[in-house]
């Protein structure tokens, strides 16, 4: 059973630093179109943060510069390193991937179980 298991979350202070991480796990083939996405109490999912199995990364204006974004193939895991955090990234993180199959070579969308992020003093 492939599943998107996410770990790194916590609490802390402003101007502080935090890793996520998701880790694939299962039969899996190749994992791409990778996101990181949060949601914040009242609203919407936004993308945080995106790579393509190219390398090509985007970001949301809010979080360039402070965030980013990586993988590691060999462990089909992906992180979010996140600097200089502030107040306003409080939320809920989610890690998206799309994962082909390794013996139906099917294409599946998977989300992780979310981490929940806060930056207070």
């Amino acid at each position: 059973q492939v599943q998107l298991v996410e770990s790194g979350g916590g609490l802390v202070q402003p101007g502080g630093s935090l890793r996520l991480s998701c880790a694939a796990s299962g039969s899996i083939l190749s994992m791409y179109g990778l996101g990181w996405y949060r949601q914040a109490p009242g609203k919407q999912r936004e993308l945080v943060a995106g790579t393509t199995s190219s390398g090509t990364t985007k970001y949301v204006d809010s979080v360039k510069g402070r965030f980013t974004i990586s993988r590691d193939n060999a462990k089909n895991t992906m992180y979010l390193q996140m600097n200089s955090l502030k107040p306003e990234d409080t939320a809920v993180y989610y890690c998206n991937a799309k994962i082909r199959h390794l013996v139906s070579r099917r294409e599946y969308d998977y989300w992780g179980q979310g981490t929940q992020v806060t930056v207070s003093s």
